[in-house]
């Protein structure tokens, strides 16, 4: 294989830019384990007493991450942010305004490798998140798992992630006077393994919790669709039935966890590695499909609001995608 190299000059910016998204990717693939590693190492070392503290924090804490997290303004504001937004690029791209007074629970499509695109924008002020809807808070969701991680929780809480469970959920959906937003990767871990270049695949047709839980609490349904999501990164073929997609499945039935077998380019070179390709991402929010509240609503109910909603994210995709540089016969495959 023929390697190609990065430039030996090149300007400071992009160098900053590729550090930064450097950090992101050590975060998502590596971080966890270290803060794992350091907790364990204080309880074992001399740093027992720190640790004990902590953990008896941690007992304290434990609930925070369903109850709406504990978001830093100082750390989303952080410079290294706006390099990790101009690597891809990212934007954010409002189609209507929304009204601060209504509780929202936003789907991003598609979730992509590491759901870069809806990093970039709900978990961090790089994008302009709050210029472009003021009065309005941003959560993405995460595996609940994740926040049981010493010290990992605290940083990922401080960029407004939260749990994914039913109980966080409901904490911001059902917040009095609104302005509350709940971000979901609707496509979920599965739905990684089709992130590809080229693949327009959603991961939608059988997943209504989020319609279900939308009607509970009358909150607003956005669409968003974010182009550029799964130009990101190769991945290893996987097709059903291979055995590397049956052994993908299964591990994610097992831990909850996906493990697509990616690869892009790397930090000295362009051939291999794991960062991802500098390739735009823009993420369009769509318009809101009101929402009637209904504490206990029948499976017709659901089924009705999910195949509205189906309806308003394909509307959204086909009228943007001549804007992003898809072709006119590319449509989206809904499983």
């Amino acid at each position: 294989m023929c390697v190609e190299f990065a430039p030996l000059r090149l300007p400071l910016r992009r160098r900053l830019q590729t550090a930064a998204v450097l950090q992101w990717v050590f975060s998502f693939l590596a971080l966890a384990q270290c803060c794992l590693l350091l907790f364990l190492g204080l309880l074992l070392g001399d740093g027992w007493a720190l640790a004990a503290l902590y953990a008896a924090w941690l007992y304290l804490d434990w609930d925070t991450p369903a109850r709406g997290g504990r978001r830093s303004a100082w750390v989303r504001q952080w410079a290294v942010w706006r390099y990790f937004r101009d690597y891809f690029p990212i934007t954010l791209v409002k189609t209507v305004d929304l009204d601060p007074s209504q509780n929202y629970l936003f789907g991003f499509h598609p979730h992509g490798v590491l759901v870069a695109g809806a990093f970039g924008n709900f978990c961090t002020e790089a994008t302009g998140f709050s210029r472009l809807f003021p009065g309005l808070t941003p959560h993405l969701l995460m595996l609940p798992f994740w926040f049981k991680v010493p010290f990992f929780r605290d940083y990922i809480m401080s960029g407004g992630l939260v749990s994914s469970e039913k109980a966080s959920v409901s904490h911001l959906l059902g917040h009095e006077g609104g302005g509350q937003v709940a971000v979901i990767a609707v496509g979920g871990p599965p739905e990684s393994l089709e992130a590809r270049p080229g693949a327009l695949t959603l991961q939608i047709l059988g997943r209504k919790g989020f319609i279900k839980m939308a009607l509970q609490h009358g909150a607003a349904l956005v669409p968003v669709f974010s182009f550029g999501e799964n130009e990101l990164f190769n991945q290893v073929s996987n097709p059903q039935g291979s055995l590397i997609r049956t052994v993908q499945e299964r591990l994610q039935r097992i831990v909850g966890l996906a493990l697509p077998i990616f690869h892009a380019r790397g930090v000295f070179q362009y051939s291999f590695g794991l960062l991802p390709f500098r390739r735009p991402i823009h993420t369009v929010v769509g318009a809101p499909i009101l929402v009637p509240k209904s504490p206990h609503p029948s499976r017709e109910a659901i089924d009705e609001l999910h195949q509205t909603y189906l309806a308003r994210l394909t509307q959204l995709f086909e009228e943007n995608k001549a804007r992003y540089g898809l072709a006119e016969e590319r449509h989206l495959q809904l499983l």
